[in-house]
């Protein structure tokens, strides 16, 4: 940011005006979606990272702490298991099935079971006494509740054992410019959650977003005070991007977590998001991903 939007001149800008400079200068400076966080190029499409032979061991130390698994994970490595959130939040998840996700998140030593609210109860009974920590989502998939729902939502899940809460940002609140009601709406689940424990996870469903509405949404979620910026729900037409992974990492900066989700579906898509700057991958074939790097 120039000299004019400095920390002793803030104050003279409303949000709309700070969210409008800030895009409008991260845009600007990253036109064709920067450098590869590797090699340091600009043409490489984080592909360069497939020459790497050490497979799973390789994405972790590029900077991921955590992968996605789902049901009938088998044969993971010991080391990696505590890097992988086995998932279940399909809306027809049975009870069998839950107790199935925590009984293999036991067995493996998984970081997190991800699921629907409605099982968060359940998963912190079967979990307890384990390592393994229980993520939830709220206002999911399509972010369009209230806030004062979302906020109460978030309490009542983190009383209840939720330790990791994925929130779905106001999308047509954004694309509106209400860029007041999108912020109120993130700071309401980030107080909640972070008042009993829990960190927060914006999902800003880039697949709805223009490059400027993406980079607004970031702006807006880390003002707001979340731990991490998220493409997707899995939910919407397409999932996570490397070029949204890179955008979004610049957006945050270093400190902030950046997680790929949707469409990662082989070891070659993950280590291109890992190159771009995702600090998480979300994917549905993550044990297909891990087995190929472990080749």
């Amino acid at each position: 940011m120039n000299q004019a939007t400095s920390n002793s001149a803030l104050g003279a800008y409303t949000l709309d005006q700070l969210v409008e400079i800030i895009t409008r200068e991260v845009l600007a400076a990253y036109p064709q979606g920067g450098e590869c966080h590797v090699c340091k190029s600009g043409t490489c499409d984080g592909q360069c990272v497939e020459t790497n032979p050490d497979g799973a061991r390789q994405v972790v130390r590029a900077g991921a702490d955590r992968l996605s698994a789902r049901l009938g994970a088998r044969n993971v490595a010991a080391d990696m298991a505590g890097y992988i959130d086995h998932t279940l939040l399909k809306p027809n998840g049975t009870e069998e099935q839950i107790r199935q996700l925590c009984a293999e998140a036991r067995e493996f030593s998984f970081a997190t079971v991800c699921v629907n609210p409605a099982w968060v109860p359940l998963c912190a009974e079967l979990l307890r006494g384990s390592p393994v920590k229980v993520c939830t989502v709220v206002g999911f998939p399509l972010g369009a509740t209230l806030p004062e729902v979302k906020a109460f939502e978030t309490q009542r899940v983190a009383q209840m054992g939720a330790t990791e809460v994925d929130m779905v940002i106001n999308v047509g609140a954004l694309k509106s410019r209400l860029y007041d009601v999108v912020q109120d709406d993130i700071a309401a689940v980030v107080d909640a959650a972070h008042g009993l424990g829990a960190s927060v996870k914006v999902i800003i469903e880039a697949a709805y977003l223009t490059d400027e509405e993406k980079v607004e949404a970031c702006v807006l979620s880390k003002a707001a005070g979340a731990d991490y910026v998220k493409t997707s729900t899995g939910f919407a037409p397409t999932g996570a991007t490397v070029e949204d992974v890179a955008l979004m990492r610049r957006v945050v900066g270093p400190d902030m977590g950046v997680k790929a989700a949707g469409g990662v579906k082989t070891a070659e898509d993950a280590k291109a998001m890992i190159a771009a700057g995702a600090t998480r991958i979300g994917a549905s074939a993550s044990v297909k991903i891990i087995d190929e790097l472990k080749k």
